[in-house]
């Protein structure tokens, strides 16, 4: 597994033996979301050169949860923000018709990234 680049993924919090761990349980039961998030992240062509596409998803996930953190008012607003969020709003929303089908992918990501922190906290 490779991290490199995964900067929601390459820091101190997180252990690449716990990441890997985590993220095979993760996709054992998240399959369907995963592979749904990637085809809207990336193309068809990325995704086959890609071997490292699950835990590109993860980290897009996590900065999704990190963001809703500054949306909800958990976490000040950085320089950054504005940016951060129309990045990530642009790459999901791409393609869809109705802020119904951005929310249900923003509500993947998020529960993705929730559910990857509480498996990886989970670990021994």
């Amino acid at each position: 597994m490779s991290i490199a680049g995964m900067y929601m993924l390459n820091t101190e919090e997180y252990s690449p033996e716990k990441i890997q761990k985590s993220l095979d349980m993760l996709y054992l039961d998240r399959k369907n979301e995963f592979r749904e998030l990637s085809q809207v992240l990336l193309s068809e062509k990325a995704l086959k050169a890609m071997p490292n596409w699950k835990e590109f998803v993860l980290n897009f996930s996590l900065d999704v949860e990190d963001a809703f953190k500054t949306w909800s008012g958990q976490s000040p607003l950085s320089s950054s923000s504005p940016q951060k969020a129309l990045t990530l709003l642009r790459q999901l929303g791409r393609g869809k018709s109705s802020m119904n089908q951005l929310a249900h992918l923003l509500n993947l990501s998020y529960n993705i990234s929730r559910e990857f922190k509480e498996i990886y906290r989970r670990l021994n």
